[in-house]
């Protein structure tokens, strides 16, 4: 029998070693019981999830961890969300992903979510923008809360735009974060040009907007990021031997890697990104899922979210909520089953202090049939398990370990 995988990955956990907790990271510091029990009756190492050259973002960093190779086949954050939501992306399309921000009256930018801004609020902005501003050029797609879409058509514009990731840009002055061509053609010139227009007709309409008022972080700018055109990645099952994979996550970023990879997608109601998304329910659809796939990819916005805050408090509590009602829930359903293998890890660090991603390579615990014997490491952690004796993996590595290819 064909030996079944879970991955549980944790978005943002990473970190580095903290004044306030010791000398531990939040990991270290937390109490988690289940991901330590992967650790100590398995084996550890450290994964490679973004490679030199590409963007530090999520959608590069778990195209890494599934093997889909992104130095290769990176479409760009835009068409990625676009493809989760089922937009259909014309050869001319250019798909940017399209924060809602908050920037201060003295020209900062503040908060890269807009206070996190309630999902049925941010609907109706972007609706609302679409209805003053989108037109034969430019449509505007609600998403997420602060995760939305911008999708600019025709040839008159091009996808080499240089730009600043805004979670990794705050407190920074509106000035240095300017879009900038990414080449001299002048379709990329004439896209930062009509794009810093929007900008401005779009932050003089959301100032006035009704639902901005009386918020302490207004949603009074749009950032575009991140555009590509239609997406190619590989399916799952032609990398991997037929075998099947499903994807289930709050946030089309990674929706979008699994509908690009013909995964089966799982939309969980309740799940949110943030600490107050369908813990329950996730497990529910990773428990379901498995009997028709042979990997399910169970993915936590939350732990990221908190660390782009700054907020040690809530990473510590974001961190033991997804041990207790992810991690603990699922390896005790599956105790019994022995074809199952276990893996857990971040996608990237997000260390509390920086509040933006960095490239140290991730700390990875796996266990069950294809991770024996354990080696010496007895709990999960970024100190230790570049220790253990699963070493250092990248590209489709896990993958293939995982499902015994």
């Amino acid at each position: 029998m064909n030996n079944k995988a879970i991955i549980f990955l944790a978005d943002g956990m990473a970190d580095e070693p903290l004044p306030e907790l010791g000398g531990r990271t939040p990991l270290e510091a937390a109490a988690t019981p289940a991901m330590d029990s992967i650790a100590r009756n398995g084996q550890n190492g450290t994964f490679l999830t973004l490679p030199e050259g590409l963007p530090t973002s999520s959608d590069v960093a778990n195209m890494s961890v599934l093997g889909f190779h992104p130095e290769k086949n990176y479409p760009g954050r835009g068409p990625i969300e676009a493809t989760s939501q089922g937009i259909e992306l014309k050869p001319d399309d250019v798909a940017f992903r399209c924060n809602l921000v908050y920037a201060s009256d003295d020209g900062f930018l503040r908060d890269y979510s807009a206070g996190h801004i309630d999902n049925a609020v941010s609907t109706q902005l972007m609706n609302d923008l679409q209805k003053q501003f989108g037109n034969a050029d430019v449509t505007f797609y609600p998403g997420v809360s602060y995760r939305n879409l911008l999708v600019l058509h025709g040839q008159k514009f091009s996808d080499k735009v240089n730009y600043f990731k805004p979670d990794s840009s705050q407190d920074l002055p509106l000035s240095e974060l300017k879009l900038t061509p990414a080449d001299n053609s002048p379709e990329a010139a004439y896209t930062v040009e009509f794009l810093d227009r929007l900008d401005q007709l779009c932050a003089a309409y959301l100032a006035a907007h009704p639902l901005n008022r009386n918020r302490k972080n207004p949603a009074n700018r749009i950032w575009p990021w991140s555009p590509g055109r239609r997406p190619c990645i590989p399916a799952f099952e032609s990398c991997y031997g037929n075998r099947r994979g499903a994807i289930i996550s709050a946030v089309d970023v990674i929706k979008g890697i699994g509908k690009c990879a013909k995964m089966e997608v799982i939309e969980v109601p309740g799940a949110t990104g943030f600490i107050d998304t369908n813990y329950a329910g996730k497990v529910a659809a990773a428990l379901e899922a498995l009997k028709e796939n042979d990997l399910v990819y169970l993915h936590v916005e939350a732990i990221d979210e908190c660390s782009h805050l700054g907020d040690l408090k809530l990473k510590l509590q974001a961190i033991e909520e997804f041990d207790a009602k992810i991690v603990a829930p699922v390896l005790a359903a599956l105790k019994d089953a022995g074809n199952i293998n276990f893996a857990v890890l971040p996608d990237h660090p997000v260390p509390i202090k920086l509040r933006r991603h960095t490239t140290t390579p991730v700390p990875l615990a796996a266990m069950g049939p294809s991770f024996l014997p354990p080696d010496t490491v007895q709990s999960f952690s970024e100190r230790l398990a570049p220790t253990g004796s699963l070493g250092f993996l990248k590209g489709d590595q896990l993958v293939r370990k995982l499902l015994d290819l």
